[in-house]
């Protein structure tokens, strides 16, 4: 007879992550670097049992909102590159709709989060409970069915054996580089509770491996014609290039064959700034120097990109009559636009498509054409980030980090204009040390990122620091894991940007047309005083090192000290919401705008968007 182990649900979910491994370059890890929870009525008794017993092995982070702990998760995957991921454990009902959120963060970015939460009892013995959503036509219908959307696994436990099956399953979607996203394991509070003899087996030490598809031989054929051919080609690095770590690999096919680089948003650090082929990021948030080229390019080479509208302009980035490559793990993106597809790992793609292309390269007068434009993109940026008799700008603070961080120190923005300016202005400095959350956008990311980016930073590399660039509206939005880097140890270094508002929005208001309102707070009908908040007291109040500066000179100064300190040191600086915006390297971007409208304003606006439409490449 096989043997086997009595445990509760709770208790073997715990232990089957507990004896998960995956080999790092011949170095084993547990897949799971813990977890982040929040307890209430619907995991503490059974869940915070188990998770009590293995407090060593896996550690579990006390969140401040469910929300930021899923963004600390996602950043905490993003700095493993996806190799290693953090569990979520929420109680139920709004403990639990909290995540769902973060969840589409993941989801968009393709990162992997494991979310144990509370659901409802199986038995409806006590029905309806505490935080407990009915439908009167549907029993079986509840919150947690919400995150069908959101995840790229969802399950609800019914019965105690099925966790034989669904936790391989769970885990082989976040281990998947084509499937990589969020799963969902519903987890009623009765059957946490559950006892079943479980095969020893399943809790035996287990070393998994990512997969590496090899692309099929034919597209690269096709690939390898396409490119031969190409007189203007162009490749586009994506955040793929670095979860399938194949940096290198990019780095030496575009040398072998001198090609030029641009950078997505999400694959911004897959090359060095100093760098020859670098010719700059992509897109409606890029350099002048890689949209020239993207609109000269008649073969481009898309690896690891999802190719989302702020890196192709809404598809005006691009000749019409350019052929698409496109480099990817996912069949979805690698056929997108009517792309010649390459299905596969990023890296093993570049090596099969590099020996395809052997003793090809692109013509000198084209990427040295390339470089020049690069050449004048980096004087633009040095003069946009230079302090001077101006106001305060985004521009110039990133200038100041930029010049005074630590090589390795990373580097975390995400919703508003931030990104945008760290996406153009950051001149990268070490491989793989920018994260710029632009898949989903997400306001809040930031400080909650910078802290699950930090956990996963101090256990390889505690000497460097995690530097977050945050605007007013986000830090007003989500702010609660100051203290929980502050609680944990967990140093950050908090820029805070304040513009009175959410500036960038009403840029947008004003460039569609349309006259500020709602969004900076001076224009809000609203509010009939507005005030200033004073974001160093209540960055002090959570037991930051906070202090307030007056121009960029004076965020050096503060910068230093903040190096030198061992604590979480948040800076505040005000900067203009009208003046100062980095106007140069963007391109075309499709936002919706009034056919019909009483304001001449928003009517010339709506002309002017239509009249560059025809530039759109359409495809499916």
């Amino acid at each position: 007879m096989p043997q086997t182990l009595r445990l509760t649900v709770a208790q073997a979910i715990i232990r089957y992550l507990q004896n998960q491994f995956i080999d790092l370059d011949g170095v084993e890890q547990r897949i799971c670097g813990g977890g982040f929870g929040i307890f209430g009525h619907g995991n503490v008794p059974c869940l915070g049992e188990a998770l009590y017993a293995v407090q060593e092995d896996l550690p579990l982070y006390r969140g401040q909102n469910e929300q930021s702990m899923g963004f600390a998760a996602a950043a905490y995957a993003k700095y493993h590159l996806r190799r290693r991921f953090m569990f979520c454990t929420a109680s139920a009902g709004p403990g639990t709709t909290n995540l769902l959120t973060s969840a589409a963060l993941a989801h968009a970015n393709r990162l992997p989060m494991l979310m144990l939460c509370g659901d409802t009892f199986l038995t409806r013995l006590p029905d309806p409970v505490l935080q407990q959503l009915e439908h009167f036509g549907n029993p079986t219908l509840g919150v947690n069915d919400a995150f069908k959307a959101v995840t790229r696994y969802w399950d609800r436990i019914t019965h105690p054996a099925q966790i034989i099956q669904s936790l391989p399953a769970a885990l082989a979607v976040m281990l998947d580089p084509a499937e990589c996203g969020p799963a969902f394991i519903g987890l009623p509070q009765d059957v946490q509770g559950w006892a079943y003899d479980y095969p020893v087996d399943l809790f035996e030490k287990t070393v998994h491996r990512i997969r590496r598809v090899t692309p099929d031989a034919d597209e690269i054929r096709d690939a390898a014609t396409a490119l031969t051919a190409a007189k203007r080609p162009m490749i586009i690095a994506g955040g793929g290039v670095q979860y399938s770590r194949a940096v290198d690999q990019l780095t030496g096919f575009a040398e072998a064959h001198q090609i030029p680089v641009v950078e997505s948003i999400a694959g911004r650090a897959n090359l060095l700034a100093t760098h020859d082929l670098n010719i700059g990021p992509l897109g409606v948030t890029g350099s002048d120097s890689a949209n020239s080229i993207a609109e000269q390019a008649d073969v481009i080479l898309s690896v690891g990109c999802r190719l989302q509208d702020f890196t192709t302009g809404s598809w005006t980035a691009f000749a019409h009559d350019a052929t698409l490559i496109s480099l990817n793990a996912a069949r979805h993106d690698a056929g997108k636009h009517r792309s010649l597809p390459v299905v596969g790992d990023a890296k093993l793609g570049l090596m099969a498509l590099d020996a395809a292309l052997a003793g090809y390269r692109a013509p000198k007068g084209w990427t040295a054409m390339a470089r020049a434009e690069r050449e004048t993109w980096d004087a633009y940026v040095a003069e946009n980030i230079a302090p001077g008799n101006r106001p305060n700008s985004y521009a110039q603070a990133i200038g100041v980090v930029n010049a005074l961080c630590d090589t390795r120190d990373r580097v975390v923005a995400a919703a508003g204009g931030l990104p945008a300016e760290v996406t153009a202005n950051w001149r990268t400095l070490d491989i793989g040390t920018v994260d710029v959350e632009f898949g989903f956008s997400c306001m809040g990311y930031e400080i909650a990122g910078g802290w699950g980016a930090r956990i996963a930073q101090a256990q390889i590399e505690p000497e460097r620091d995690t530097i977050v660039f945050t605007g007013d509206g986000s830090y007003l939005l989500m702010n609660s894991d100051i203290y929980s880097s502050v609680l944990t140890g967990m140093k950050l270094i908090i820029l805070v940007l304040d513009n009175g508002g959410f500036a960038v929005i009403n840029k947008l208001q004003n460039n569609t047309g349309n006259e500020s309102f709602n969004n900076l707070i001076a224009d809000c009908p609203t509010v009939p005083a507005p005030f200033t908040v004073d974001f160093e007291a209540h960055a002090a109040s959570m037991g930051a090192v906070a202090e307030t500066v007056a121009n960029p000179t004076e965020l050096g100064e503060a910068f230093s000290r903040a190096k030198a300190s061992d604590k979480t040191h948040v800076i505040v600086m005000k900067v203009d919401p009208y003046e100062g915006w980095t106007t140069q390297g963007h391109t075309w971007w499709e936002v919706g705008t009034p056919e019909v409208s009483d304001s001449a304003k928003v009517r010339k606006a709506y002309a002017e968007q239509e009249a560059t439409r025809p530039r759109q490449r359409k495809g499916v």
